[in-house]
C-alpha cells in the first residue's frame, strides 16, 4: 500500500512538472514572438528615420529653389508654381512620416516607461541595501533576484522570516500591478540533491518557487492568477560551478514581474495596423 501511495505522488509531481514545462515553452515561445516583433518593428523605425532625413533634404533643396527663384524674379509673385506644389507636398509626406514614426515610438516606449516606473517602485518599496538582492531589468522585464540563503537554509525548502519580509514588500507592488504577471524561477547548484520524494535539484527548484509562490498568495494576497511557479534545477548557472563562491551564486531566486505578454504583443500589433492604414 506505502509503494502505491508513493508511486501515486510521484506521477502528480511528475504531471505538474510537465504542466510547469509546458507553461515555461508557451511563455518562451511568445517572448521569442515579441521579441522577433520588436526587432522588425525597430527596423521599420529605421527606416523612417533615414527616409525623414531624406525629405529633410529635398525640402532645403527646394526652399534654395525657390530662394533662387525670389532673387532672379525680385518679386515673390513670381514663385514657380511648380515648386510651390512640390514643397507642399514634400511637408505633407514629411507630416505623415513624423506621425508614423511617433506611433511606433509610443508602443516601443510605453513598455520601458512602465518597467522603468516600476523597477524605481519596488527599490522604494523593497527599501532594502543587501548584497543578497538585485533588481534590475533585462531584456524588457523586471528582475527581482535573491539569494537563496536569504531564502532557505541549505537544502531546504522552507522560506526563511527574513526572506518573507523582503516578500511582503514584493507583494505590495504587484498587488498594484493587477494586469502584470509575475514568474518565481527558482535555480540551484550542480550538488546532487535527493530527500524523501524529491529526487534531484530540479525536483528541489520546483519546490522552492513554489514555497515563494505560497507566501505571496497565502500571506500576502497576491492574486493566484498573477503567478507562474518555474524551477529551473541546476542548468543555466550564472558561473561554473567550480568553488564554494560560484555555487552559492548559482543558487538563487529570481521574481520576474513583467505585463502579460499578449496584451504587450495586441499593443505593438495595433500600432503596426495603424502605421500600415496611413
Amino acid at each position: 500500500m506505502k509503494k502505491v501511495v508513493l508511486l501515486l505522488a510521484l506521477v502528480a509531481l511528475s504531471l505538474g512538472s510537465c504542466g510547469t514545462k509546458k507553461k515555461i515553452a508557451e511563455l518562451e515561445s511568445k517572448n521569442k514572438e515579441c521579441q522577433d516583433l520588436l526587432n522588425s518593428t525597430t527596423v521599420k523605425l529605421n527606416m523612417c528615420l533615414s527616409e525623414k532625413d531624406i525629405l529633410n533634404n529635398q525640402i532645403a533643396d527646394l526652399k534654395k529653389t525657390n530662394s533662387d527663384l525670389i532673387s532672379n524674379v525680385g518679386n515673390m509673385t513670381m514663385l514657380s508654381t511648380k515648386g510651390a506644389e512640390n514643397l507642399e507636398k514634400s511637408l505633407e509626406s514629411l507630416k505623415e512620416k513624423d506621425l508614423k514614426i511617433s506611433r511606433l515610438q509610443d508602443a516601443l516606449t510605453k513598455k520601458d516607461s512602465v518597467t522603468l516606473a516600476l523597477v524605481t517602485s519596488l527599490k522604494s518599496s523593497v527599501g532594502i541595501n543587501d548584497p543578497d538582492i538585485e533588481i534590475n531589468v533585462e531584456k524588457g522585464v523586471v528582475m527581482i533576484s535573491i539569494a537563496d540563503k536569504m531564502l532557505f537554509k541549505s537544502g531546504s525548502y522552507e522560506v526563511s522570516d527574513r526572506a518573507k519580509e523582503v516578500l511582503g514588500k514584493v507583494a505590495k507592488v504587484v498587488n498594484d500591478k493587477p494586469t502584470f504577471e509575475c514568474m518565481v524561477e527558482s535555480h540551484t547548484d550542480n550538488v546532487p540533491y535527493r530527500n524523501g520524494v524529491l529526487l534531484d535539484n530540479w525536483d528541489l527548484s520546483v519546490k522552492r518557487a513554489t514555497s515563494v509562490v505560497r507566501v505571496l498568495t497565502n500571506d500576502h494576497k497576491v492574486s493566484p492568477k498573477q503567478l507562474i511557479a518555474a524551477g529551473r534545477g541546476e542548468f543555466i548557472p550564472l558561473v561554473a560551478n567550480d568553488s564554494t563562491q560560484n555555487r552559492s551564486a548559482n543558487r538563487r531566486t529570481r521574481i520576474i514581474v513583467m505585463p502579460k505578454i499578449d496584451e504587450f504583443y495586441d499593443m505593438i500589433e495595433k500600432e503596426m495596423k495603424n502605421q500600415s492604414g496611413k
